[in-house]
């Protein structure tokens, strides 16, 4: 928090607004720096030693309050209420297309359908959905998404997961069936999508 509040500090420094020692302090950030929360930067001030200024890093400005999804299913309410449903499922069907692209583009060089869910996987992890795949004992491939990082958007528009599905399809390819099993917006633990080649679907 004090980090956060002032800025890049040295332990010194630290330990002053801390009411502790420099060196109690130091020991902290240097825990704290093994977790990934702070860095380190030496700066000079002239004659003697650099100063070593510490500083939050991305990982740690991530446990402070974030009010984005409040805002975002803000958004959406007035875009429905102001601009029309109509609006709202244009801006979907951009976000969709444009999503369409990345992912194709990411998963084309896949030589066969697992490649091509692995390379989907690890596209939804960089998202954080948290994306994992299974083989499944029938041949089917189990897409598992652990978290939804756009829970509250799509819990507010069902168009999201819709749009979500239909991007699936699109980038794993026409031979391919893509089934939605479990949903966290339907009040799912998590959302699993099962993959199989249609000449593997059962008659």
């Amino acid at each position: 928090m004090a980090l956060k509040m002032h800025g890049a500090l040295s332990s010194a420094a630290l330990g002053e607004k801390l009411g502790t020692s420099g060196e109690a302090a130091r020991q902290q950030l240097v825990r704290l720096a093994e977790e990934g929360l702070v860095q380190s930067q030496s700066q000079s001030a002239g004659v003697g030693r650099p100063t070593q200024r510490w500083s939050l890093t991305e990982r740690a400005q991530a446990r402070f309050p974030d009010t984005h999804a409040a805002l975002t299913v803000q958004l959406l309410d007035i875009v429905r209420s102001q601009l029309g449903e109509a609006a709202l499922d244009r801006i979907i069907a951009v976000r969709e297309a444009e999503t369409r692209r990345a992912y194709e583009a990411a998963v084309a060089p896949a030589p066969d359908l697992r490649a091509r869910v692995a390379a989907l996987a690890d596209l939804r992890c960089q998202e954080g959905y948290m994306a994992a795949f299974t083989e499944q004992e029938d041949g089917s491939l189990l897409l598992i998404e652990n978290h939804c990082p756009i829970c509250a958007a799509a819990t507010a528009c069902q168009g999201f997961c819709r749009a979500e599905l239909d991007v699936f399809r699109a980038v794993l390819g026409p031979d391919v069936a893509v089934e939605r099993q479990d949903h966290i917006v339907s009040g799912g633990r998590r959302c699993t999508y099962s993959i199989r080649a249609l000449d593997n679907v059962p008659a």
